[in-house]
């Protein structure tokens, strides 16, 4: 990564002179998705055709990186580095476009895009995970104290979830899952709980789809240590 900071946002909105010449003056590298307009895809035409090519030979979606420097006409003060993704999909020709500030010698075009760019995708689905999957939203008591608490049992919620996805069903077919995935396949499942003086037993439903997994998890837990 070239010096100083590094921020990536992956909506058009963002690509503004104001943010842009910001970065550059404060030494802020930056990765942020460009909107798409007919002559900057007049740019990669022979990429999207060579595209087409390959997709019409592979039956398979077909990209080409390239990298070109574009200026708009009235809004940016000066020409910027963008990287075009020229791709073709079975619906059809799927131009995109990011602009950056990291230099090309160093940052080649695809790993720009797919893996710097690209991830911030991944980083927006961990966020949506507690809102969407463990009520993060459900801020409607009456006091701000009460929806404070709220959050902070979310919040709780989600960290031990994630340390069962990370730790728990590492190496399972759930290791990648959704929190709400966790919660309906793993955790939210019937079963009979019965208390003597030295256990507590689960006993789960015979056709219970997951129990090899729930029994590995169990296994990864137990073999953590003990921290007093």
């Amino acid at each position: 990564m070239a010096e100083g900071t590094y921020s990536g946002a992956g909506g058009f909105g963002f690509c503004r002179e104001q943010i842009l010449s910001w970065c550059e003056r404060n030494g802020v590298d930056y990765v942020i998705g460009f909107a798409k307009n007919d002559r900057i895809i007049g740019m990669i035409a022979a990429e999207l055709e060579e595209a087409k090519q390959e997709f019409d030979k592979t039956g398979k979606p077909a990209r080409i990186f390239k990298d070109v420097y574009y200026r708009t006409r009235e809004s940016w003060s000066r020409r910027r580095r963008v990287i075009a993704k020229a791709e073709h999909l079975e619906k059809g020709s799927n131009p995109r476009f990011i602009v950056t500030s990291l230099p090309k010698h160093d940052f080649e075009a695809a790993p720009v895009y797919e893996v710097l760019y690209c991830g911030r995708g991944e980083m927006e689905n961990r966020i949506k995970e507690q809102p969407l999957g463990l009520f993060a939203d459900r801020t409607s008591t009456a006091t701000m104290r009460g929806n404070q608490i709220r959050l902070y049992f979310s919040a709780i919620a989600y960290m031990l979830l994630h340390g069962v996805r990370r730790i728990g069903l590492a190496g399972t077919e759930l290791a990648q899952a959704q929190c709400t995935t966790i919660r309906l396949k793993l955790l939210k499942i019937g079963a009979q709980i019965q208390v003597s003086v030295r256990r507590v037993w689960f006993r789960m439903a015979g056709g219970y789809p997951y129990s090899d997994v729930f029994n590995i998890v169990l296994t990864n837990i137990h073999r953590l240590p003990l921290v007093c």
